[in-house]
């Protein structure tokens, strides 16, 4: 394949930290200044459209912030974009809104640059077993994605390479953001904010450390092997290094491809429910989870046997997390309790995890607990407070008619609940984040099941199950 250079690829990444710290600094200082002049310029007008001007000048400004960092791409790019997903309780709506744009802004790198990555990595011997393509089959704000032959047997290679310089940024990079939100008056800094940057700051260094995702990539393969569910692709250390990896190149149909939602409802629900047990298996077996949402992490490929044989391929290891027994028992404890019915295990869990306080007043705690049991609707035992249209003729949950996510916005939204709890912990963010990806995997699906049935073989023997 020849070496054509795309328009729109780059020769580059700026990755000098006095260079991208020099351009984030004056992004913040220029956000900062139009914010506080455009408030000064509003001093005299109504309480409404004080706060009607504040939400449209933040936003503007978010995204001319949001353009700044785009332009430098590298990690600042995908630090905007895990701060779009799991800033939530630290960021205004207006400032994640604009972070969310940097999904379309990844852009790939020249093919030389990318095959001086190779070389310097692999050497020349293991790169003449190969055909590369030398254009991109994805891009991301870390590495991008070739395909590859191995020339010996045709195996189909699917090559991560990691942009140059990137891993080296990262802590300077996230210092900096932090450092012109506070600039441009978007975030204020604090304890809480601090510890879940420290997560955000190990997150990025686990995505960038490909001997790890390798390895991970390799268990999670071992793990699911005799589940025919799942497609996990194989891994090649042998054309593999830090800043590589090369793993089986594996077809599929994305999600939201119409051939997936023309399937029949049963082939829909087998797989939706291979993706809930997926997520109870990380839970209570494993103790670790795959915290990136993103559906491009995900392929489906569909059988040649109408109503079997359908799969999940499972892509991206790098963002998967490890959590301590200390909090993964607890919410254990806390689903089980929400399957019983049990408000004061539930709030007892909650406690535990530091969650919610003991001196918080009982009506707060009361009802964060039954916020936390609403969640687990699709999951209940029995269906006694799901509504109506929820449900199908034959009794069966129906996940994306539930309007579920929704519902359970506005419940916290009306309580006093959101006075006490604004920010949870850490951990609770990327879970969260994890739960929301799966319910919306499902809704995306249509399916519909009753979760009850995938759940129940996690919480009792398999003699107690249905009693």
């Amino acid at each position: 394949m020849a070496d054509k250079k795309s328009p729109k690829d780059l020769s580059r990444i700026k990755t000098g930290s006095f260079e991208r710290r020099l351009s984030l600094t004056r992004a913040g200082l220029v956000a900062g200044t139009r914010l506080a002049g455009n408030m000064a310029a509003s001093i005299f007008s109504s309480k409404e459209k004080r706060a009607e001007k504040r939400r449209d000048t933040l936003s503007k400004q978010a995204h001319y912030l949001v353009e700044e960092l785009s332009n430098l791409k590298g990690s600042v790019v995908k630090i905007g974009q895990v701060m779009a997903l799991y800033g939530e309780h630290f960021l205004p709506v207006e400032v994640t809104q604009a972070l969310h744009t940097l999904e379309n802004k990844t852009t790939a790198l020249d093919w030389p640059v990318i095959r001086e990555v190779l070389i310097r990595e692999l050497g020349q011997s293991k790169l003449q077993e190969l055909e590369i393509e030398p254009h991109p089959i994805g891009a991301a704000s870390l590495g991008q994605v070739h395909r590859a032959v191995r020339k010996a047997d045709g195996q189909q290679l699917c090559m991560k390479v990691q942009y140059p310089g990137v891993a080296d940024a990262i802590d300077s990079d996230i210092d900096s953001v932090a450092m012109i939100l506070k600039m441009a008056r978007m975030v204020s800094l604090g304890k809480d904010f601090d510890e879940w940057l420290d997560e955000v700051r190990v997150m990025m260094h686990r995505e960038v450390n490909y001997r790890l995702e390798l390895e991970t990539t390799r268990r999670f393969g071992e793990m699911l092997a005799d589940d025919e569910r799942f497609v996990v692709p194989e891994v090649f250390p042998e054309y593999s290094t830090g800043h590589v990896i090369t793993t089986s190149y594996e077809e599929g149909l994305s999600l939201a491809d119409p051939a997936v939602a023309a399937l029949s409802l049963d082939r829909r629900n087998h797989l939706a429910q291979a993706a809930l047990e997926l997520f109870l298996k990380e839970i209570f077996v494993w103790g670790e989870l795959q915290t990136d949402p993103n559906f491009g992490n995900y392929l489906i490929q569909l059988s040649d046997q109408p109503n079997q044989g359908d799969k999940v391929v499972l892509l991206d290891f790098g963002a998967v997390q490890k959590y301590p027994r200390e909090f993964i028992g607890p919410v254990c404890e806390m689903i089980k309790a929400s399957y019983e019915k049990d408000l004061t295990r539930v709030i007892d869990g909650a406690m535990e995890l530091k969650f919610m306080r003991k001196e918080w007043p009982d009506p707060v705690l009361n009802e964060f607990g039954q916020v936390c049991m609403a969640v687990l609707e699709p999951l209940e035992r029995d269906h006694a407070h799901v509504p109506e249209n929820a449900l199908n003729a034959r009794g069966q949950y129906c996940w994306k008619k539930s309007d579920l996510p929704s519902r359970i916005a506005k419940r916290a939204a009306r309580s006093a609940f959101n006075r006490y709890f604004q920010i949870p912990p850490k951990e609770f963010v990327f879970l969260n984040r994890k739960l929301v990806g799966v319910y919306t995997f499902i809704s995306v699906l249509d399916a519909e099941f009753n979760g009850r049935d995938v759940l129940a073989k996690y919480l009792y023997p398999i003699t107690e199950i249905g009693n």
